[in-house]
Order: structure tokens, then sequence, then C-alpha cells
């Protein structure tokens, strides 16, 4: 991983998660709003890519300056264009409700055999995943605790990924880079190859792995360290500070390569 001082390219677009990579413990500050519009004012399409629910994600497409997001780890995307929010499922209705009846049965074994998790506070507004907090709201729980909810969600065959506050739980073969992809391709026009090119993706987490490993232009804020030992493929380059400061870093360094 390198310092963010040696990044030297020129960007079109920034995918980026959310939670610890633009906030900082839980809020967003001044800094890092500020760095989205200076990105968007430079012609810089920003593209939250996100764990967070579609009742988050249909505010933060309507009033964030955002050109769409990927919510739920990639179960959807919300675009709000030309006074329309468009919307595209990887699900049909009638899947999302299978898939959701199979959810709460694990909701109840993983509360159950993993005490000390809670449902995420945002549960009520998720379409297509399942969040279990072990540290945003409830006191945090050791690694070991973690797992068993990730061994659980892939025991009956689900897909589990680890943010810094929820493990989300789904069933499906999309994920992040999935649906950004299809996401770019789709509105914007722009191929899987070419995407590698003109794309950024800034992060902070295990669940953003994929990501780090598709674009060579990736970015992560320095708590990452906190994670590094769990990812295989790290990204390329890194900022000095924590969370929205650190993006702000980025920000930085990708205006001063337009």
């Amino acid at each position: 991983m390198k310092p963010i001082s040696e990044f030297k390219s020129s960007l079109q677009f920034l995918l980026t998660d959310i939670d610890d990579t633009l906030t900082d413990e839980g809020l967003l500050g001044a800094e890092a709003y500020e760095a989205m519009w200076n990105l968007h004012n430079a012609g810089i399409k920003v593209i939250p890519v996100t764990g967070r629910p579609a009742g988050w994600c249909e505010m933060i497409a309507r009033v964030w300056p955002v050109s769409g997001i990927v919510g739920e780890n990639g179960g959807f995307y919300f675009r709000y264009h030309g006074k329309k929010m468009h919307r595209h499922f990887f699900f049909d209705e009638q899947t999302q409700k299978n898939n959701r009846a199979k959810l709460n049965q694990l909701e109840k074994e993983i509360l159950h055999k993993v005490p000390g998790s809670e449902l995420a506070s945002d549960q009520f507004c998720r379409l297509m995943d399942l969040a279990i907090d072990f540290c945003e709201d409830v006191p945090a729980l050791p690694k070991s605790e973690v797992q068993k909810i990730v061994d659980i969600f892939k025991s009956h065959g689900a897909q589990a990924k680890v943010s810094s506050i929820h493990v989300n739980g789904w069933f499906g073969s999309y994920d992040k880079l999935s649906m950004s992809l299809k996401f770019l391709e789709q509105e914007f026009g722009v191929s899987a190859e070419d995407a590698k090119k003109v794309c950024g993706f800034s992060g902070d987490s295990p669940n953003d792995e994929p990501m780090f490993q598709y674009f060579p232009n990736s970015f992560a804020v320095s708590n990452i360290q906190n994670f590094v030992d769990q990812i295989q493929h790290k990204p390329t380059y890194v900022a000095a500070a924590r969370g929205g400061i650190g993006f702000t870093e980025i920000a930085r360094a990708i205006l001063t390569n337009q």
C-alpha cells in the first residue's frame, strides 16, 4: 500500500464506501461533505457504494452531491436524474419476499446463538439483506463472535460480509462490485474494462475487498489498518488520516491530478 501522495492519475468517477470512510464515529463531518461537493463541482461523479439500507439510499441519491448510489452491498442501485428516481434491483419483488422469509429465520438463530449481537437499527428500511450490529450501537464483540455470525449465515447458503460495524447477510450472487459495474454500464455507458481506467474506489474494511482488487486506483482511509490482516487484496493507496478526514485527503489528491 502506497501513501496517497504517490497517486498521479486522472479520474472521472469516484466510488466510495460510507461508514468510517466518509464518516467519523457515525457522523458525516463538514470536511468530507465539502470534499464530495468539490469533486462534484469539478465534474467527477461521486457514487457511494454501501451496505446501508434502501431507506438511506433514497435520501442520499436525492440530496447528496452524488450521481447515484449502490446499496445493501449490491442488492440495488438508485439514481436521481431528470427529476425522477431510477431504481434497479438484482431480484424481482417475489424473490425478495422469499429471501426475506429465510432471513427472518436467520435473524432469530443469530441473535440466540451470539449473545450481545443485535439487529442493526436501520434494519426496518432494508429490502434485500439482514444486518447484524456488532459494534455500532452495542458494545463491540470480539472477532471470534463476529466470525460466528458470518459462519451461521454461510451455513444456510447465504453470503456474509463484515463491515466496520455490521455483518450483512443475503441470498444471491451479487456484491458491491457486480452492481457497481452494472450501474456504470447501464447509466453511463462505461464498460467493465473501461471502469478500471476512469474510476477510483475508496473504502475502509473487508467488505470492500472486491473493489480494492478490481480497481487499480483504489484508496483506503488509514483505519484500514484495523483489518489489514483480514484482507488479501489491499488498496493501492492509503490516506494518512482516518474516516472523513482521510477521505478529504483522497479527494484532494484526485482533484490535484485533474
